[in-house]
């Protein structure tokens, strides 16, 4: 079994490669550093991106929507500002203010439309975005890739 892939059923050691012994920081077994640029992104860091996130969704949809209540055309409005942006820029407007990024792990520049789509996709029943592994990744990363790195 590839160490990218462990069985998120297994639990996250299930990842390991035979004879690991652990990971001493969350990113490790990727080759991130353990803090600064380029380190995995908080939990706490990325609750707050996505916070912002809904909040600016929730003001959008109110355009639209005035006088009435947006209600679930905010959801709307989150899922293509989060798949534009995440796809052709690497992060939303909330990961932008906390200094986070979307990154592929096969290093590549772009996240891309296909994989922000599946990743947006993913978030919605918000279970994959409160599971992850020892890396720090959430399943909705795994299944798409990616990882949430910090820029500053």
């Amino acid at each position: 079994m590839s160490k990218w892939t462990g069985s998120w059923l297994s639990g996250p050691r299930s990842a390991l490669e035979p004879g690991d012994s652990g990971q001493r920081w969350k990113g490790e077994r990727l080759g991130l550093p353990r803090s600064g640029p380029g380190s995995v992104a908080s939990t706490g860091r990325r609750a707050l991106a996505i916070l912002v996130d809904f909040l600016l969704s929730g003001g959008v949809a109110s355009l639209f929507t005035m006088p009435e209540l947006p209600r679930n055309w905010s959801l709307l409005a989150w899922f293509a500002i989060t798949v534009v942006a995440v796809g052709f820029f690497g992060f939303t407007p909330g990961h932008a203010l906390f200094g986070l990024r979307v990154a592929r792990l096969d290093g590549a520049g772009i996240v891309g439309l296909p994989r922000a789509v599946l990743r947006t996709a993913l978030i919605f029943p918000i279970i994959p975005a409160v599971v992850w592994d020892a890396d720090g990744r959430g399943l909705h990363d795994k299944a798409a890739g990616t990882v949430v790195i910090r820029v500053r």
